[in-house]
């Protein structure tokens, strides 16, 4: 019966919950009274005259007081001690207006004791009724969350996050915390805020015993190599990780549930990042006019975050797709209200870099002092199947812009390059290294724009990604499909690699080709298990064939290389940051690729692909491409 009542409360709207509350405490109020009078006659009496007095003057003052100071706005069965300090606040200014009413100023036939004991027997008795409450419906609640198989959670990590942690979900109707776990082994055998304290050093076991759904990581301050160590603990059990942002994100020492994220990749392929030298960062950018083409994209637009922050003058998004286009302009408008300063410029402007007409148009207008050129078409089949709009984009686009730079007296001009620069065996990484090229060329003719390169790998989330495929993949339930079991690839988050492309274009002195160290290449299959891991799912092969998530190999992609590599020769030189290096490759004197680039435009504009990748071979001596081609037009024309 007590459980049909308490579903029936605790399924009511909350206005109904607040006026069963309020109703309840009126009635508290008449009671107390009546019992004031037998505490201090020794009798229940029948009140008679001005004794009705003592009754309404309860009412009338206490529930005004009560509801202005938030008594029902409370939820009961969360009730702690923060509503019980709530519930004495009220009834002591209550409690002073009723005994100045009947002690004080005293009423004839009302004992003034009755003014003093009332208020008391008032809060114990609302006190009371709140914990029965809390205790009741609270209880009630906790077997309905059992039925609904709330999560059972480890929460790693027992200090100050891990303790704010474990108080945010205290009423959470999904988590329910079963204690922490700590690298102290000091600590094991403790309890904290009512929880026990378990050692690392036997997680798997643990994680069994206790029947654990989830690891919540409550260490924000951990290293990358400490996250992944805790999930090679964790690896081969059936729980999911989630974890809280970094300590800088929770300097206001408030950890609330909503901080806590699902486990990335990223945060355990990236590294710990080097602090950017903010000298380095503002040389180019602050108080200057800053053009970034392919603003849209996955760096493009990365790059725009961080040159917002540096507060240039103006800041001109130069991009082709629309949608891109609205989305970073849209984004960045909103991030420059939030700021103070107000003063930057920000122009979305639809453009392609093969249309100069176009370009010249922009340039004339602003006179940017700085471009960051990252439009490029950049996924390695597509640019195999498509080579003539690859070269056109790739290696026309960045000449016409470098050109229209030079003319208008741009001070620098970094292109974003690519490993797959390094030896290429595809066409897109032929045209990002003939992109480079010309301009080393350039700069060797051109007195006053510094053009410099930055050549890196793979970024963690870009569009062109395995990372945002595996995960839609898992999502679907799988399979992960991997080109080749010995693929590797270097990674880098994206907000690393934008912040070391601006300061290696600030070291530059015209002609540099910068490379910036990626780390250790990574296995693409021992990336797919670990996001597998991750999701708390089990890869599914023939060791175990119950698994959740298969790992299927298609092959390789026309183009497409085993091993990527950063330098095409072996005698990098050091630069003043830890991170960038600076490669000596050689090039070609301008009048030299002119003529050479002019007969590469020729073949374009004819649509002659195998002359193109001929005229590639002989520009690009490192470019080794498969024999077939496989351009989609070539090959529907010819029958293929």
């Amino acid at each position: 019966m007590l459980d049909h009542w308490s579903n029936a409360i605790l399924d009511l709207p909350r206005p109904a919950k607040r006026m069963i509350a309020l109703s309840m405490d009126a009635i508290l109020c008449l009671a107390t009274v009546a019992f004031a009078y037998y505490l201090r006659l020794g009798e229940w009496i029948r009140p008679e005259g001005w004794q009705w007095l003592s009754y309404a003057a309860a009412l009338a003052l206490s529930i005004p007081f009560f509801i202005t100071h938030g008594l029902y706005r409370a939820i009961f069965r969360y009730a702690g001690w923060d509503a019980l300090l709530a519930v004495a606040r009220a009834c002591a200014i209550y409690g002073i207006a009723y005994g100045t009413l009947f002690t004080i100023i005293g009423i004839n036939g009302i004992p003034r004791t009755v003014g003093l004991i009332q208020p008391v027997l008032l809060f114990l008795a609302m006190g009371t009724s709140r914990a029965m409450t809390r205790y009741w419906l609270g209880g009630q609640l906790h077997l309905r969350d059992k039925d609904g198989k709330r999560k059972r959670v480890l929460i790693y990590g027992a200090g100050a996050a891990g303790r704010q942690l474990a108080a945010a979900l205290s009423n959470d109707r999904e988590m329910q915390v079963i204690g922490f776990v700590d690298d102290d082994a000091t600590l094991a055998g403790s309890v904290m805020t009512g929880k026990p304290i378990h050692s690392s050093a036997n997680l798997p076991d643990l994680i069994a015993e206790l029947q654990a759904d989830d690891i919540l990581l409550a260490i924000p301050s951990a290293s990358r190599a400490r996250r992944n160590a805790i999930l090679d603990q964790v690896r081969g059990t059936p729980v999911g990780i989630r974890t809280l942002p970094g300590v800088s994100d929770l300097a206001q020492g408030r950890v609330t549930v909503n901080d806590l994220r699902e486990l990335e990749i990223e945060d355990l392929l990236g590294r710990d990042a080097v602090e950017p030298d903010p000298i380095l960062m503002g040389k180019c950018i602050t108080g200057k006019a800053v053009l970034v083409s392919g603003a849209g994209g996955s760096i493009g637009s990365e790059l725009c975050r961080q040159i917002l922050a540096l507060r240039p003058a103006t800041l001109l998004l130069v991009e082709m797709s629309e949608f891109a286009l609205y989305n970073i302009h849209r984004e960045l408008e909103q991030r420059s209200r939030s700021m103070q300063d107000r003063g930057v410029r920000i122009f979305p402007l639809l453009a392609s870099v093969q249309d100069e007409a176009r370009l010249e148009s922009i340039l004339q207008a602003w006179r940017p002092d700085t471009i960051f050129h990252a439009a490029a078409y950049k996924h390695v089949p597509l640019v195999e199947h498509n080579p003539a709009e690859g070269i056109d984009n790739n290696v026309f686009g960045t000449l016409k812009l470098a050109k229209l730079a030079a003319r208008h007296g741009v001070g620098d001009f970094v292109l974003i390059s690519t490993d797959k620069a390094v030896r290429p065996t595809n066409i897109m990484g032929t045209s990002k290294r003939l992109a480079e090229m010309i301009l080393q060329a350039i700069n060797s003719a051109e007195a006053h724009t510094k053009f410099s390169m930055v050549r890196f790998g793979n970024v963690l989330g870009s569009s062109g990604s395995v990372v945002p495929l595996f995960r839609e993949q898992i999502k679907k339930g799988g399979p992960i499909t991997i080109t080749d079991p010995e693929i590797t690839r270097y990674f880098m988050t994206i907000e690393e690699a934008s912040q070391l492309v601006i300061q290696a274009g600030a070291m530059a002195s015209g002609g540099e080709v910068f490379v910036l160290d990626m780390g250790e290449p990574v296995r693409i299959i021992d990336l797919a298990k670990r996001m597998i891991e991750l999701s708390g799912l089990q890869i599914k092969d023939k060791d175990n064939p119950d698994g959740d998530i298969e790992i299927r190999t298609v092959g390789l992609r026309p183009g497409e290389k085993l091993y990527e590599e950063l330098l095409i020769g072996d005698n990098p030189e050091p630069t003043s940051h830890v991170r960038i290096m600076k490669a000596n490759e050689r090039y070609m004197a301008w009048d030299a690729l002119e003529p050479l680039l002019a007969t590469l435009k020729t073949h374009l504009e004819d649509r002659n692909v195998q002359a193109l990748r001929d005229r590639l071979r002989m520009l690009v001596p490192e470019f080794t491409p498969d024999d077939a081609l496989v351009d989609w037009v070539h090959l529907e024309q010819n029958g293929s």
